[in-house]
């Protein structure tokens, strides 16, 4: 099963045992935290469900792997001929997750196709 989980004001698409690095979230290392879930299928991407914009009593429980920093980051801004240099930079903080499982309802299985047999309509009637 995957699902698309909301993290901040990024998204991401996720499924079981998933470890990846976002923005810092204020969670201590070891413990757990849940996300909200904004679409849930099946793996191969059928029998889906869209929430509006979140699905009720869906979520996805993840646990903090670590907190750390992001690689530097160097900005360098310049005006031509007026001798106007700077450099400066920054790490932004990040946090590791690893995704534990996703809590709440199934995608609903989709419902077999209708076979709808056409019946031949009466024969129209001719004007003399």
């Amino acid at each position: 099963m995957i699902a698309v989980i909301q993290l901040g004001g990024h998204q991401a698409l996720v499924q079981k045992g998933d470890v990846f690095s976002i923005d810092k979230i204020d969670v201590e290392e070891g413990k757990k935290t849940s996300f909200p879930v904004l679409m849930v299928s099946e793996t191969d991407g059928k029998n889906f469900q869209i929430g509006e914009p979140v699905l009720s009593g869906v979520t996805v429980e993840a646990k903090v792997l670590s907190q750390y920093k992001g690689e530097k980051i160097r900005v360098f801004k310049m005006k031509p001929r007026k001798r106007y240099r700077r450099t400066i930079g920054h790490r932004t903080q990040k946090t590791e997750i690893e995704i534990l499982e996703i809590k709440g309802a199934a995608p609903k299985k989709a419902a077999p196709a209708k076979t709808t047999d056409k019946k031949d309509a009466p024969a129209k009637k001719k004007d003399a």
